[in-house]
């Protein structure tokens, strides 16, 4: 009887999960808000092929683009379009972990080496938290790989990695920092094993334990986990990596590749739409229970701004907004939401490399949740 019931609740809990952000998604579209455009052109003029951004606040929707969806011709970006969203992955990777606390499966203090033996060094000493919260001292394996501008990063553009050999990668070199739990060092590396946890512990790929728990329940239509697939389905706009050759500088088109690059710590791909209903219902917390939620909001280190694969930002009017940004060379992403997740706004673009625009970017969020 207990189990019938906790199906009923789970079923009715889902169902309006999925109306409420659903009417936030449906919410209509205002033409014009002043200053969103002007910034998202200070986003594409800071060094950007083409930009898309979203903002939503409570029943009202802008929706803009900047710049072109492929060089070369003049097609506008696809508004609706899909994009790499690179580390906002870990936001869902992190979710599906802290379910599986949730749930008693394990601990967030449960050594690596409990369920990991042998795949990191020191493992008895790096938890469950330490991963989420990248304070395990685990070398970046990303920065062991060839880079842009060097042919050799692009000669690897179609291989398939498994964490396991990238792990491998990132322990040969020595702990960024002592011990384990005491420093913030970002590392994509603890994203590899957090992958690798969910597996062992629920014997599915992490890749298809978000699409179990997140992506199906909440109806994100457009969001998918490429696995070795290097296609982004749907509109979408082209991404560039740069290369140095014998002729130069210059941009070549890597919209294609194979995502296990990116693994668990970046491989999902998904658009402004879907990205906005994930946070919405995070953030109110019908994924994760309230102690759970506030665990993912606090600071890994004092005076930080990481928690459980959770990032937040202070803007200059004062309102704290919650979510991630992501980096996959080609396509970079932001992603935020108030506490409540009445206002939300999402960037993404395809960088020329001539510049930085982190700054714009800042200013775009600014001017979304200040204005």
């Amino acid at each position: 009887m207990k189990q019938v019931l906790q199906m009923v609740v789970t079923a009715t809990t889902t169902m309006a999960m999925i109306a409420a952000a659903g009417a936030s998604a449906a919410a209509p579209e205002t033409p014009y808000h002043d200053g969103l455009q002007e910034r998202l052109d200070d986003v594409l003029a800071a060094g950007a092929v083409g930009a898309l951004a979203v903002v939503r606040d409570g029943h009202q929707v802008w929706r803009g683009t900047a710049g072109v969806a492929e060089l070369g011709t003049t097609r506008a970006v696809p508004a609706h379009g899909r994009f790499r969203v690179g580390s906002i992955t870990k936001t869902f990777v992190s979710t599906v972990v802290l379910q599986l606390v949730a749930e008693g499966w394990l601990r967030l203090d449960d050594p690596v080496e409990a369920w990991l033996p042998g795949v990191v060094p020191d493992g008895d000493r790096i938890t469950v938290r330490d991963l989420l919260n990248h304070t395990s001292g685990l070398y970046d394996y990303r920065l062991t790989l060839p880079k842009p501008p060097s042919q050799e990063f692009l000669d690897l553009r179609w291989r398939t990695w498994t964490a396991t050999e990238q792990v491998q990668r990132a322990v040969a070199h020595p702990p960024t920092h002592e011990p384990p739990g005491s420093t913030f060092e970002y590392s994509n590396t603890n994203y590899l094993v957090l992958g690798m946890l969910i597996e062992k512990v629920t014997g599915r790929p992490y890749d298809k334990q978000i699409e179990r728990r997140i992506i199906q329940p909440l109806r994100l239509h457009h969001t998918t986990t490429p696995g070795t697939s290097p296609w982004i389905r749907g509109p979408h706009p082209h991404g560039y990596a740069p290369l140095e050759d014998k002729d130069g500088f210059r941009l070549v088109d890597f919209t294609e590749m194979n995502p296990t690059l990116f693994g668990a710590g970046g491989d999902l791909i998904s658009t402004a739409r879907d990205l906005h209903r994930f946070f919405v219902v995070l953030l109110r917390g019908w994924l994760l229970p309230p102690h759970l939620l506030e665990e993912m909001k606090t600071a890994s280190v004092e005076g930080g701004s990481y928690g459980l694969g959770l990032a937040w930002r202070d803007t200059s009017c004062g309102v704290r907004v919650y979510g991630n940004d992501g980096d996959t060379l080609a396509y970079q992403s932001w992603s935020f939401a108030t506490e409540d997740g009445r206002r939300q706004a999402t960037v993404a673009l395809t960088p020329d490399f001539s510049g930085d625009p982190d700054d714009a970017v800042d200013a775009f969020l600014d001017t979304a949740f200040c204005d």
